[in-house]
């Protein structure tokens, strides 16, 4: 009867090292590393875009300064927005006064689905900032090319570092920058990159805006999930 229960207590054990093991490989950390701006190599996964592109003389870059590191070992996105038009342009644009910084894209995906914000440690220049995330094409109709992409705005206080969270349900649809008016969910398990953009107009009430210099420092970026 001991060596019984013996082999039964040491059943009972295995079984709830194994469930125990199976909850953490289905459970994610709190918290996932997206992109870092530590280095010369992590700004290579980025690229800028401007109203230069349609004629407009808005400016951008993102560096990190010699000596390997910003301010505080971190990537700078800068520049300087007109809303002004390049003289003899020949494009039609609806606006200007816009820069923007936009990933590369994954080698397939990455999953976030089991977080539910995103979250950026930044220090700016008090203007309002447009947190976009691209997602796999299910929302636009058949044929399109464009990935999905779903907008939100985050403040970015002047001087001091700050720490931004933003909720997925945050993020509205949109199409080449408007908001699309239907009710839609966002798949997180399909991500196919991000991206920051300022412009001159619009964002949260108290901001900063219009024409002139821009800048922020960017430290990460990463999925959370909120309290």
């Amino acid at each position: 009867m001991s060596r019984f229960r013996s082999l039964l207590q040491a059943s009972v054990n295995a079984t709830r090292k194994a469930f125990t093991w199976n909850i953490e490989e289905w459970i994610p950390p709190p918290e996932k590393y997206i992109y870092k701006f530590h280095s010369k190599e992590d700004l290579k996964k980025w690229h800028l875009y401007s109203d230069s592109e349609y004629g407009g003389l808005s400016s951008a870059s993102l560096e990190i300064p010699d000596g390997g590191k910003g301010s505080d070992g971190t990537g700078i996105f800068s520049g300087n927005l007109s809303v002004d038009l390049s003289e003899g342009s020949k494009l039609n644009i609806s606006r200007s006064g816009f820069c923007g910084m936009r990933s590369k894209k994954f080698d397939g995906f990455i999953d976030l689905d089991g977080y539910d914000a995103i979250a950026m440690r930044l220090r700016g220049d008090g203007r309002c900032y447009i947190s976009t995330i691209y997602t796999e094409n299910w929302v636009n109709s058949p044929g399109q090319s464009e990935d999905n992409s779903w907008q939100a705005f985050v403040f970015a206080p002047k001087d001091r570092w700050y720490t931004a969270k933003i909720p997925l349900a945050r993020y509205l649809p949109t199409w080449r920058g408007n908001v699309i008016d239907v009710e839609m969910e966002m798949n997180p398990g399909r991500v196919l990159g991000m991206s920051l953009s300022v412009n001159a107009e619009g964002g949260a009430v108290g901001a900063k805006s219009g024409a002139g210099d821009f800048k922020v420092e960017i430290d990460w970026i990463k999925a959370t999930r909120m309290p």
